[in-house]
């Protein structure tokens, strides 16, 4: 009754990336994804283009520059393709903005409201770690394909009867070495949100490197936001590389809810999206077996998918990580299938980091 910055959910991951067609096929066609609507030069956006795409509830807005010079452009060449922006979806965007400006936030966009036939949206900016930002919008009135400005898109693959994915369900950020701290305290401070899980020390180290984790959410867990920084170690972390090879912060990965992950692995497998490997000593491990307990597939078939899997005192989840999507080794996704379980796959740190060193150890970046 208090909260001071309520959320409806994750309204958008918007992505900057070198060439948003290219993308836009890909994410069709290899992660199941609709195309719903576009705008370009031939509806008034001179500098850029955008298509966007959905799976259930979750919607990505691809960007891409069609002019040397711009602000766009400039993201693109300094960081490579990443996200740009995580929007939120606010029931009054007024309030929320100027809430968080009182509360110290940067503002980058004022509010304001922009219409067309399908009604009317309005929207705000603040900034995030890194160049992050967090877009306010408010859509309740409006009922077009996405935003005024944009029209509606024809598939650009035939839909799939079932989405691979339904919804987002966490996106992690990166920042420096002493800034994850900073950056909870700020989404305490600005948006009310509140720790929901914290991993230091053993729980999320490897033999050669080591990272510290916290985990804010708003209060109704719609929108979950793990925080990462490295930690001392005797080689090159997993954010480490990340921070290097994007420039700075980021969105680190996007972790997607799916009702089947065995049916999305499989099909986004045969589209060519390469998922990290986990070798046979994982599942042939007494311990895990004696962990996890009863699970809806046999380990068998999790073991041919190379699937991961976790119980906490809720329940269990099911869980894989992409290898980066990108050239650049910076933006990655994970598929998650839920079975009462809240967690993050605690018991799956060591198995998932020891699979993303052996992928640094092959670029040369351990």
């Amino acid at each position: 009754m208090s909260d001071n910055f309520p959320v409806n959910g994750m309204d958008s991951v918007v992505f900057a990336v070198g060439n948003a067609k290219q993308a836009a096929h890909y994410y069709s066609t290899a992660f199941g994804m609709r195309l719903e609507a576009y705008r370009g030069p031939e509806n008034g956006s001179r500098d850029e283009t955008a298509y966007v795409l959905t799976s259930g509830t979750a919607r990505f807005e691809l960007r891409a520059p069609v002019r040397a010079g711009t602000d766009l452009a400039k993201h693109v060449a300094e960081h490579g393709d990443g996200v740009i922006d995580l929007a939120l979806d606010v029931p009054d965007v007024e309030a929320a903005y100027r809430h968080a400006i009182s509360e110290g936030a940067t503002g980058l966009v004022e509010p304001y409201t922009i219409s067309d036939e399908h009604g009317k949206v309005t929207l705000a900016a603040i900034a995030a770690y890194g160049d992050t930002r967090h877009t306010l919008v408010g859509r309740s009135e409006y009922s077009g394909p996405y935003l005024p400005g944009y029209v509606a898109a024809e598939p650009i693959v035939t839909p799939h009867a079932e989405p691979y994915f339904e919804a987002v369900d966490h996106c992690v950020g990166n920042v420096e070495l002493g800034r994850m701290d900073e950056w909870v305290e700020f989404y305490h401070r600005v948006m009310g949100f509140t720790n929901m899980a914290e991993f230091i020390g053993d729980d999320i180290a490897t033999d050669y490197s080591a990272l510290m984790s916290k985990v804010v959410a708003d209060g109704s867990r719609k929108v979950k936001f793990p925080l990462n920084e490295p930690a001392i170690s005797k080689r090159k972390s997993q954010i480490d590389e990340y921070l290097e090879f994007y420039g700075g912060p980021g969105v680190q990965h996007i972790a997607l809810t799916t009702g089947d992950i065995l049916a999305a692995v499989d099909r986004m497998r045969a589209a060519g999206v390469d998922f990290l490997d986990t070798p046979d000593s994982y599942y042939e491990d007494p311990e895990l077996r004696a962990r996890i307990g009863e699970v809806r597939v046999p380990v068998e078939e999790l073991r041919e998918r190379r699937i991961l899997v976790d119980r906490d005192e809720d329940g269990y989840l099911l869980q894989i990580f992409t290898k980066p999507v990108q050239d650049r080794p910076t933006v990655f996704f994970e598929l998650i299938e839920r079975h009462g379980s809240s967690g993050f796959g605690k018991g799956n740190f060591k198995a998932l980091f020891e699979a993303i060193e052996r992928e640094q150890e092959l670029r040369g970046n351990l």
